[in-house]
């Protein structure tokens, strides 16, 4: 992928990748903060922010408008790790993107009546997803389970929903006078520009943005689980559910690949081996999924069951366990080469969207290693069969597992 890389004096990275392929220009602006950049007792910050940065700043009260007005959209998105911020715009109009970004990042207008409309927003969405529907509050209750000392214990939405309604507006300034900033950001500016405009630009409206300190907060490292966690709960839901979370290896560490085919191969689609042998062979499960969270630091493997009716939960979470026992002494290169192949074929459909490259490459560079962007298939494609199950069996074990029985009441 060509890209040419530059750091401003206010330390904002910027990242220039040319298409003229396509008549449309992406600006992407990851920052460096998520959920887990949070104090235990002020959580849901980082998603409150993916709000309140779209409610007008100095010179722009109307993100939206005047976005729109240019021909272009928006959207943004928070993980544990990063809060990105992603616009597309017709190429001749990518300086009023430009503008846009950079009036919120120097001046982002907070203020009680913002912080109540959009404090108000988010509660809405708090109770919609996690409190007011079905399995609703899965995460609320797997994450705190899985993790006694990593703030990936709570979800990005916050631990509690007291937590955005007590928000003061000083806590919030100061949760944007921490983070939003150049040097704690990485700007990708893609599509129809070439380097030297685009990066006039980008210095014409980011290089006399301050820099400021980042306050990042210090956590622990979670502990290396030694003994099974279990946690029952009940509530009105169609069917029972089963959880099973392990911790595996963060995104830059050994056997991070392995185990993201692992999750394939065990649990990706119907022809895998969970919903083969679970669902359609033996009908204990009348659905069941196998994923990984992804974090930067490690994260969790999950398997995900809804169990058919009239099947105890316990028989299901046994049928599991011995299941993979199994699989993974009966894997095969046909197997592996199969699921290798299908990431393949992900990673480069992928990359068809400039918009989905600029979000790459800023990620990738957050990782630390920008050159990623072209290395990840060949770390995939290099996984060996042998090293894939060692990592499996070392993975899957008892004391590295927390479960979650969801009873229907």
């Amino acid at each position: 992928m060509l890209f040419t890389k530059h750091t401003l004096q206010n330390g904002l990275t910027v990242i220039h990748h040319p298409d003229f392929n396509t008549k449309l220009c992406v600006l992407n602006i990851l920052y460096r903060v998520g959920s887990k950049d949070e104090s235990p007792d002020k959580t849901g910050f980082a998603h409150l922010f993916e709000h309140l940065m779209f409610g007008g700043s100095k010179h722009v009260p109307d993100f939206d408008t005047v976005l729109q007005t240019a021909g272009g959209d928006n959207n943004a998105f928070t993980s544990n790790d990063i809060t990105n911020y992603y616009l597309t715009l017709p190429f001749n109009n990518i300086e009023t993107g430009l503008w846009l970004e950079s009036d919120r990042m120097f001046s982002l207008n907070i203020n009680q009546k913002s912080l109540d409309v959009q404090r108000n927003v988010v509660i809405e969405e708090f109770k919609e997803r996690y409190l007011n529907q079905p399995y609703g509050d899965t995460w609320l209750k797997l994450l705190p389970l899985a993790y006694l000392e990593h703030p990936y214990s709570w979800p990005t939405i916050g631990r509690e929903i007291s937590h955005i309604e007590e928000a003061r507006l000083e806590d919030v300034k100061t949760f944007f006078d921490s983070f939003y900033a150049p040097n704690n950001a990485i700007l990708v500016i893609a599509g129809h520009i070439e380097e030297a405009p685009a990066l006039e630009l980008v210095t014409k409206w980011f290089g006399d943005i301050p820099a400021r300190k980042v306050n990042r907060p210090q956590y622990k490292t979670e502990p290396v689980q030694s003994e099974p966690r279990h946690l029952e709960i009940k509530a009105p839901v169609p069917l029972d559910m089963v959880l099973k979370a392990w911790h595996m290896p963060g995104r830059m560490e050994t056997g991070y690949y392995e185990t993201d085919l692992l999750s394939d191969m065990l649990g990706s689609g119907k022809s895998s081996r969970l919903y083969q042998v679970l669902v359609k062979e033996k009908g204990l499960f009348s659905e069941i999924d196998c994923y990984i969270t992804g974090d930067v630091e490690p994260g969790l493997f999950i398997i995900e069951g809804k169990l058919s009716k009239g099947i105890p939960i316990e028989s299901g979470d046994k049928a599991i366990q011995e299941l993979l026992q199994k699989i993974l002494s009966e894997l095969n290169e046909e197997e592996l080469q199969k699921v290798k192949n299908k990431t393949e074929t992900t990673l480069l459909f992928n990359d068809v969207n400039v918009l989905n490259r600029a979000m790459k490459l800023a990620y990738c560079e957050m990782l630390g290693d920008i050159n990623l962007v072209d290395k990840e298939t060949s770390h995939y494609l290099a996984v060996k069969l042998d090293d894939l199950i060692k990592n499996g069996q070392k993975l899957l074990t008892e004391n590295n597992c927390s479960t979650l029985y969801y009873r229907s009441a």
